[in-house]
């Protein structure tokens, strides 16, 4: 799977910040594949933080972004997928921690409550800063047993 795609998706009230995103992501050489919405019809959230999670979530894309009004819903969504690690990020230092102590593969942005350029910078922070491993990797085992136990029904 090549490191240079990435899964986006949005709601009606995230759908211009996302055109801006992906303007940005092909500017810096990430091929985007866009999975909606395409109008300002409103339209439900979740079914579009389902189907970049679920992509994500499957390991046919290494990365996602996920833009509604506030990022709440589609982290609630994206957070329900095995393997997803969603996060909200509102600056450039919540989009660095989310990568290097969560090693997040969802990044959730609300397209209502970021200004432009403060979307686009925490968006290339998210992409520049690498998972710092340690005893941040410990963590992420430890979520990935609960997860598993849910899964098993345990």
């Amino acid at each position: 799977m090549p490191d240079n795609r990435i899964a986006i998706g949005s709601d009606h009230a995230g759908r211009e910040l996302k055109e801006q995103v992906k303007t940005l992501l092909e500017g810096l050489g990430f091929e985007t594949v866009d999975f909606g919405t395409d109008d300002d019809c409103s339209v439900d959230y979740p079914d579009y933080g389902e189907k970049v999670s679920q992509a994500v979530s499957e390991g046919r894309y290494q990365r996602g972004i996920l833009i509604c009004g506030t990022g709440l819903g589609m982290s609630i969504v994206a957070n329900k997928f095995p393997g997803v690690r969603a996060t909200l990020c509102h600056d450039e230092y919540t989009a660095r921690m989310s990568r290097e102590h969560n090693d997040s593969n969802i990044l959730v942005l609300g397209g209502r409550v970021l200004e432009k350029e403060t979307a686009l910078k925490i968006v290339r922070v998210w992409l520049e800063t690498s998972f710092e491993g340690g005893r941040h990797e410990r963590r992420l085992k430890k979520i990935s047993t609960i997860e598993q136990r849910i899964i098993n029904g345990l």
